[in-house]
């Protein structure tokens, strides 16, 4: 083995024990926030807040008028559920459970009505 080589080894041995170390010494995730606003031309502003964490979102957005409707989203390896109120208060909600053979959603409406899907794999 020439002296090059053992330098290009080594070289990169440290390099991988390096990225092993950072690896195992990350932080978990961490939450993200974000805010936001946009005003218009007559002067009425808009503003939304998201919240991001392992997956996870919520989000709440206000109108000029005062007027808000928010949406929250949880995930698991398993599934999803989603749900979504309006200005007005009338909320839906999606659910889907995956499984090694497909998955299922069922969205509900404000007024109760649902309807479901199911997919085969």
């Amino acid at each position: 083995m020439t002296t090059h080589t053992a330098l290009i080894r080594t070289t990169v041995a440290t390099t991988l024990l390096a990225c092993a170390g950072l690896w195992l010494t990350a932080p978990a995730a961490q939450a993200r926030e974000r805010h936001s606003s946009i005003t218009g031309a007559g002067g009425r502003t808009a503003t939304r807040d998201v919240m991001r964490s392992q997956g996870d979102v919520s989000s709440t957005t206000t109108g000029p008028g005062g007027r808000t409707s928010s949406r929250l989203v949880d995930r698991s390896a398993t599934g999803t559920s989603a749900t979504t109120t309006g200005p007005n208060g009338q909320t839906v909600t999606r659910s889907t459970t995956r499984t090694d053979t497909g998955s299922s959603t069922t969205v509900q409406g404000s007024n109760g009505q649902s309807a479901t899907v199911e997919v085969t794999r």
